[in-house]
C-alpha cells in the first residue's frame, strides 16, 4: 500500500481485466454453439453476445492500465526538473497493448456473431439420399419377379 497511486490503479485496472477476461472465456464456452449447456440457439446466442461485451470491457481496463503507466514513464522520462531513476517503455508494455488489442478485436467477433443468428434464418436442406442408375431401374422392375442377374452392378451387388 505504500506505492503510489497511479501504480495502485494500474494494478487494479490488470487485477480487473484478468478477472473480466476469465468470465468472459467462461460465458464464450457456455454461448458456443458446439456445447450442450446453455439452452436454445438464441439463448446460446445472448451468451455469446454477453461474453463479448465482457471480453470488450476487459480489453479496455487492460488498454487503460497500459496507456496510464505508459504516460506517466513518458512524461518522466522527457521531464528535465525530474531527477530519480528514468525508466523507458518496456516489451510488457507492448505485449499488454497487443493483448488488449487482441481482447477487444475477439469481443467484437462474439458480439457479431448474435447478428448471424438473428438476422437470417437458416433454411434446411432435405436429403434424399444418392440414387443409382441400378437402383432407379431396380424400383421400376421390383413389382414384377424376376430371377435374371442384373447385368449392371452397383455398390452393394458384391456385399
Amino acid at each position: 500500500l505504500s506505492l503510489t497511486g497511479y501504480i495502485q490503479a494500474c494494478r487494479g485496472l490488470m487485477i480487473s481485466a484478468v478477472c473480466l477476461g476469465f468470465f468472459g472465456a467462461v460465458f464464450g464456452l457456455i454461448g458456443m454453439k458446439c456445447t450442450k449447456v446453455g439452452g436454445s440457439d438464441q439463448t446460446k446466442a445472448k451468451i455469446a453476445c454477453l461474453a463479448g461485451l465482457i471480453f470488450i470491457l476487459s480489453g479496455l481496463c487492460s488498454m487503460t492500465s497500459c496507456s496510464l503507466y505508459a504516460n506517466r514513464i513518458t512524461s518522466e522520462f522527457f521531464d528535465p526538473s525530474f531527477v530519480a531513476q528514468k525508466y523507458e517503455l518496456g516489451a510488457a508494455l507492448f505485449i499488454g497493448w497487443a493483448g488488449a488489442s487482441l481482447c477487444i478485436i475477439g469481443g467484437i467477433i462474439f458480439c457479431f456473431s448474435i447478428a448471424e443468428n438473428s438476422n437470417s434464418a437458416r433454411r434446411g436442406y432435405a436429403y434424399n439420399g444418392a440414387t443409382s442408375v441400378m437402383s432407379s431401374r431396380t424400383k421400376v422392375h421390383n413389382s414384377v419377379p424376376d430371377k435374371t442377374s442384373p447385368k449392371h452392378f452397383d455398390k452393394n451387388a458384391y456385399v
